[in-house]
């Protein structure tokens, strides 16, 4: 685009990062401070247009999304003016986009359209892109080869005189009963059974295919005949999972249509309450009934910006408008049925998404954090809500089982504790606890339970914590230690529905006051396979629920349960030895700590003078323990980095194998075990003369401070604050 600074006199071209240029601020008291938009976000310039910020912050527009069949899953989409995109739903942290940048990989095809991730061969994906263009690309090889229905580039002709009419976003869908059926629309439904090598066209004309709409598009001066601006076409495709004979379509000039005996014969059932031309976003095929579907439509681009979403349940012969609870100007853009739980329904509308657990007699606002945008495509996996946003970017809602769960009973109780799904070993780095309290509580408690009842964790929070915390709310918070890990989450105890998670790890070892350690870290040992439960407490009421984990066998295929039972039993003989040794520490510094004291009032410090022979032994008693502390911690340890001067000692060496241990969910290596047993032995014998000094030293240096009517000395650790 182009500036001028002389009233229109004189013009600059400006070349910002991105093309396809849409809109521009400029800042009223600030003319060289500015933003502009774009089909790949928008930039910021403070200089005029000179720089410009990059585009590294989520702007992405999907027109679709979808998931695939890899663990973690992948979610697609193509993305306007910057090709297809895949991600891993879980990052190497163990969340979607957290900490580290997520990496995303083309999936062939181009900026607009669906993709198709085939079920069963993972490196394979069919997308498409406008002008009918569709490709089958192998990740695997690298190789996309072009596998068009009808390869007739449309460039230059208006959409009545183009043969095969394939739209902008034409639908490219597997079938969920054969994954050998690949099934696209142009204004005919076409069908490959080879990946592409040859089509049938398997219905006729499934569009109104109105001559009045099928005419120039632009102009006068340039026509947009590029083969995007293509209407009268299927825009829509849903084969049902219920039925492989059943198949629904919708067009983006208005009609509905369905085929009961496997595109043999189809019917217009457009619901007879849907203004003419609406754009029918997407037709959902129910998961759990052959007869049900949902229609998402709208009418934006005649001026008419309500939603329209319908639903039939006798194969389109009568429809039920299901608008209740969406704002009145929000149109519809996608409508989807949740996987487990029937008559649960998503709806992505241009402003946001909305749920129903009623089948859309009523519908609220499921927004959360989500910015206004465009929720184009919804996706609905065996545990998360998936979200293509047009603008946003990709989101995903993990552990959507309370919304399953959800009913007028678990919000009318004082307390529900939700279902927790399975963990998955091997996968999984947290369980997620859902909970909801119907009013604010006093106490609250949240304890993992093993099979047998006995508490493994315990999270805890009072009224008294939490105006603590409340307190501090504007302070900022201290940096969470790289090594020990994050602080026990404390639970919310106000009204509303809550999530703790556990990062499903036993307690870790005992920690004190200053303690540095190299490579190593005090948190506790990952949980096994098997039964667990959890306990919410909230002012003495309480629910369990049970729990599992379980190991991911696609993850961890020459891994067995029993493998991971002999991890978790060496992590906690690492962790208790790695304690033994901190607690024996905390152990000497409190008996000390007393003997110090006491050294103080012996020690007159007269020069010249004698030391009393109660402060000699005083002394010598403190040095030898000291001496047995030196062994078991690098005491000159004062910063993060001093172990590179300083050799780290048995409680650090002993911890850090735990590192290697848990460095992948496998069977602890032979060497692990060899080197325990060593590093144990030696600390052993440190914790022998830490006991000797105590039995033998301690009861003379108590009878010597006697006689001087000095305190006594007792076997006392060092008290510490609580985490």
């Amino acid at each position: 685009f182009n500036k001028s600074i002389d009233g229109g006199k004189t013009w600059t071209t400006i070349r910002p990062p991105h093309g396809d240029n849409h809109d521009m601020w400029i800042a009223s008291d600030e003319p060289k401070r500015m933003i502009e938009s774009n089909d790949g976000g928008a930039n910021v310039s403070v200089n005029g247009g000179e720089t410009w910020t990059d585009q590294d912050y989520a702007t992405s527009q999907f027109y679709h999304v979808t998931t695939t069949t890899h663990v973690p899953y992948h979610v697609c989409g193509a993305q306007q003016d910057n090709s297809t995109a895949c991600v891993s739903s879980q990052s190497s942290e163990g969340g979607f986009g957290e900490r580290t940048a997520p990496i995303f990989y083309s999936a062939g095809g181009g900026e607009s359209g669906y993709i198709a991730p085939h079920p069963t061969k993972p490196d394979i994906f069919f997308a498409g892109s406008y002008g009918g263009y569709i490709s089958r690309f192998d990740r695997s090889t690298g190789q996309t080869r072009a596998i068009n229905p009808y390869p007739d580039n449309p460039m230059g002709y208006r959409s009545g005189e183009i043969a095969e009419r394939f739209q902008w976003t034409f639908p490219i869908v597997l079938s969920p009963h054969d994954p050998n059926e690949l099934y696209v629309g142009s204004q005919h439904l076409w069908l490959s059974t080879n990946e592409g090598q040859s089509w049938t066209k398997v219905s006729p004309d499934l569009t109104r295919g109105d001559a009045s709409t099928l005419g120039d598009s632009g102009g006068p001066i340039t026509k947009d005949h590029t083969g995007v601006e293509t209407y009268g076409t299927i825009f829509t495709f849903a084969p049902s999972p219920k039925d492989r004979n059943v198949m629904w379509t919708g067009s983006d000039d208005g009609y509905v249509q369905v085929t009961r005996d496997k595109a043999k014969t189809w019917t217009n059932v457009t619901p007879k309450d849907l203004p003419d031309f609406a754009r029918i976003s997407i037709v959902e095929a129910s998961p759990h009934r052959p007869g049900t579907a949902y229609v998402a439509a709208n009418r934006y681009g005649l001026g008419d910006f309500a939603p329209y979403v319908f639903r039939t349940d006798d194969y389109g012969q009568s429809w039920t408008k299901i608008v209740n609870g969406v704002a009145a100007r929000d149109f519809a853009r996608s409508v989807r049925e949740d996987l487990k739980r029937q008559k649960m329904l998503y709806l992505g509308t241009e402003n946001g998404i909305y749920v129903s657990y009623d089948d859309g007699a009523k519908w609220e606002s499921l927004k959360q954090n989500l910015p206004t945008t465009p929720v184009h495509d919804i996706a609905v996996t065996e545990r998360d809500l998936v979200i293509g946003t047009h603008g946003r970017g990709f989101y995903v809602m993990d552990n959507i089982t309370p919304l399953r769960e959800r009913s007028e009973a678990t919000t009318a109780a004082a307390l529900h504790v939700f279902t927790p799904p399975s963990a998955r070993r091997g996968l999984d780095r947290n369980l997620a606890i859902d909970y909801t309290l119907k009013s604010g509580v006093k106490n609250l408690k949240v304890e993992i339970l093993d099979a047998q009842g006995g508490a493994i964790r315990t999270f805890t929070n009072t009224e008294a914590e939490a105006e603590a915390a409340k307190a501090l709310a504007d302070r900022p918070a201290p940096p969470e230690d790289f090594f020990r890990g994050p602080r026990d989450p404390k639970p919310p105890i106000v009204a509303g529905h809550h999530r703790v998670n556990w990062d499903l790890r036993y307690p870790g070892a005992t920690e004190f006051p200053g303690l540095i350690m190299w490579a190593a870290s005090s948190r506790g040992p990952l949980a096994a396979p098997g039964s667990y439960q959890v306990r919410v407490t909230a002012d003495g009421a309480a629910q369990t629920q049970p729990l599992k984990i379980q190991r991911e066998a696609t993850v961890l295929k020459d891994v067995s349960d029993a493998d991971l039972q002999a991890q978790f039993d060496l992590a906690m003989q690492v962790r208790n030895k790695a304690s033994q040794a901190n607690d024996a520490i905390l152990l000497i510094r409190g008996i000390k700590g007393q003997v110090d004291e006491r050294i103080k009032k012996l020690d007159t410090g007269k020069p010249g003078k004698k030391p009393s022979p109660t402060l000699v032994a005083a002394r010598s008693f403190n040095d030898k323990l000291s001496a047995v502390e030196g062994e078991m911690y690098q005491v000159k340890n004062q910063s993060s980095q001093d172990p590179l001067n300083f050799p780290i000692k048995l409680n650090n060496k002993i911890a850090a194998l735990q590192g290697v241990i848990e460095s992948a969910d496998a069977r602890p290596t032979d060497q692990s075990r060899e080197v325990f047993k060593i590093l144990s032995d030696r600390l052993d014998v440190q914790l022998g003369k830490m006991d000797a000094v105590i039995k033998t030293d301690l009861p003379k240096l108590v009878a010597m401070l006697q006689k001087q009517k000095l305190d006594t000395v007792t076997v006392t650790p060092l008290k510490t604050d609580p985490k």
